[in-house]
């Protein structure tokens, strides 16, 4: 009895995540204009645009069979690193003390951090598919590739400071390394390795908490600086101490945007203060920098309430779920790959920044997916959603 041929079904397309990534670009949009509607900004009309482009690429990225990545997934690496690098060059542009992007004339910056992620999305799928990764000792090779590859975007924007875009890469890498399926050896190992890394943050917080306790209560001209074992921003401390130690935070400075976040998400209720009522954002309590971006989802709790809010995370359900869904039927390696890399990083940026707005997590930059205001991001999430949908439609059926 002969097997039946592999066959492709270039007409196959998966509605739900288009539904979901159109339905929260349009909040997004919706709660942009809300946050700035004082300020007359045109930074939603920035976004409209920002989603034609990010709809547009993944038109054209769906449309395109995801097996090219494999062949060429070096080729889009080496593009990321020289952003990377052009970030430290005279292109360089810094804004509130970071320097993430580079200008490309007229027109908005470029992110080049977001592109690290896609690509290392894609070489971190590519060279897992290309190795039998089986155990640990078979292994070793393809594990010191991955980590190479990882640790050079990592390094770069970890100085750019980046912190959380920088975490998310090994994080989301992480999870294409379960998905092959390697030894419980090397997954306790690697848990082994985070929790004593989180230990020093932790020694280094509590040590920068004395130490700032200590300069504002002495009468002595200077205080010794602690030794501090994780090579970190002051400011990315602070915020850590924040979240460890809010009562020995000043709420005025340092621990400002998370109390006032708080406030935001706590005085919605349940059915919100109405559409363009948000006192915290109208009123400049959530500093106008953030509301729109990385704390768009407090101006989105306040003005429609606990019920606005299930909306949206149901809404980032779907989408994560969905692509999970995806992966799982996918018929080759590489794509299961691809998309398990995709879902993580929706997963990691919507749950950062939800609970970082909540005070379950330390205040960081990531933005919320789809929603949160960024051209170079919305395109790069659209892109990845594209990945995911390329997939669906060119998956082999047995």
């Amino acid at each position: 009895m002969s097997r039946p041929s592999l066959s492709y079904k270039e007409s196959r397309f998966d509605p739900i995540s288009p539904l979901c990534v159109v339905a929260l670009s349009v909040i997004g949009v919706f709660f942009i204009y809300s946050a700035q509607h004082y300020q007359q900004s045109d930074d939603w009309l920035k976004q409209c645009v920002y989603i034609v482009a990010g709809l547009g690429a993944y038109t054209v990225i769906s449309l395109v069979d995801y097996k090219i990545f494999l062949r060429y997934s070096h080729w889009l690496y080496f593009l990321a690193l020289i952003l990377l690098i052009l970030v430290f060059s005279p292109l360089g542009v810094k804004h509130y003390g970071a320097q993430r992007w580079i200008s490309i004339g007229v027109g908005p910056t470029l992110q080049p951090g977001e592109l690290a992620k896609l690509a290392c999305i894609v070489v971190g799928a590519s060279l897992l598919t290309r190795s039998e990764v089986g155990t640990l000792a078979e292994s070793r090779l393809t594990l010191a590739k991955m980590a190479l590859a990882i640790s050079i975007p990592f390094l770069f924007i970890l100085f750019q400071p980046d912190l959380g875009s920088a975490l998310v890469i090994p994080s989301v890498v992480f999870a294409q390394l379960y998905a092959s399926n390697l030894t419980k050896r090397f997954f306790t190992t690697a848990f082994a390795i985070a929790a004593v890394l989180v230990g020093f943050v932790v020694l280094d917080t509590h040590n920068y908490s004395e130490y700032v306790i200590a300069k504002a209560e002495t009468k002595e001209a200077q205080v010794a600086e602690p030794h501090y074992w994780i090579p970190i921003e002051d400011y990315q401390r602070e915020r850590i101490m924040g979240f460890l130690y809010p009562d020995k935070v000043d709420r005025r400075d340092a621990g400002w945007n998370r109390e006032q976040s708080i406030i935001s998400v706590g005085s919605g209720g349940v059915f919100g203060k109405g559409w363009l009522n948000g006192n915290q954002a109208q009123l400049g309590y959530l500093p106008r920098a953030v509301a729109h971006n990385d704390f768009i989802f407090s101006v989105i709790a306040e003005e429609t309430g606990f019920l606005g809010s299930v909306v949206v995370v149901s809404l980032f359900g779907l989408l994560i779920g969905n692509n999970i869904r995806i992966a799982t039927i996918a018929r080759d390696r590489f794509g299961t790959l691809l998309v398990i890399g995709v879902a993580t990083l929706f997963t990691i940026h919507a749950f950062v920044n939800i609970a970082m707005t909540i005070g379950m997590m330390p205040i960081t930059g990531l933005p919320l997916p789809f929603l949160s205001h960024g051209g170079t991001f919305m395109v790069s999430c659209c892109v990845l959603q594209g990945l995911a949908q390329s997939v669906y439609r060119f998956r082999k059926e047995f």
